[in-house]
């Protein structure tokens, strides 16, 4: 009896060890990434993406583009690792994330996507035009809806939140999509070209302030 209860105690001991030394890497690791997105990925500025909300696959595939930049590198980490096999990551530029990913193993990486698409979807408070909102409300239904459902707040389907993210940043991004600078999926690209094309570059002007003003 008295063994069986030592064991039952090491065990409970050695589990909170685990969980304890599990919570200090993650801490650990995520400390540069808070330092521009902000605790819980809430970001403090309008350069900088809200991680928060994110699913696991769609930050693992950001990381790793940052990581391994060129696609055939890129593919075959992905290919490598039976972890990875649902993330789709597509080459992305960056100011200072490639070098900063370079520093990460693909575990440490697997643990910093766990910690934030943990966290909440974190909305921005910022100025909106709600003349400009509106009508790009109704450019999210027409061309956006489809894969970033819920006005943009969800992530089914492991597509980027929109809802509430800094509109400069988002601006920036299409920008990079469009000058070819960031890879987008094919469906993307069709729809993007397309509103453009129909409704000008100012329609996602239209969209940053629509999903600048869309509250969970």
């Amino acid at each position: 009896m008295r063994l069986l209860v030592h064991l039952i105690l090491f065990s409970s001991l050695s589990f909170a060890l685990f969980t304890l030394n599990a919570s200090s890497q993650s801490e650990m690791l995520t400390d540069t990434c808070v330092t521009c997105h902000g605790e819980n990925g809430n970001s403090l500025g309008p350069a900088i993406p809200n991680l928060g909300g994110m699913t696991r696959n769609y930050l693992l595939g950001a990381m790793l583009a940052f990581k391994y930049g060129e696609n055939v590198q890129l593919n075959a980490a992905i290919e490598s690792d039976q972890d990875l096999e649902d993330v789709e990551a597509f080459a992305r530029n960056s100011t200072i994330m490639a070098r900063i990913a370079k520093g990460y193993s693909d575990d440490e990486i697997k643990i910093i996507a766990d910690h934030f698409s943990e966290q909440e979807l974190f909305v921005s408070q910022q100025e909106v035009n709600l003349i400009k909102a509106k009508s790009g409300e109704k450019l999210h239904e027409k061309y956006c809806a489809n894969c970033h459902e819920d006005r943009g707040t969800s992530s089914e389907g492991d597509t980027g939140v929109l809802a509430g993210q800094w509109r400069p940043y988002f601006l920036w991004t299409m920008a990079d999509y469009l000058d070819g600078s960031r890879e987008m999926p094919k469906k993307m690209k069709i729809k993007l070209k397309k509103m453009v094309k129909v409704s000008g570059i100012e329609s996602l002007d239209l969209l940053a302030n629509y999903y600048a003003s869309v509250r969970p």
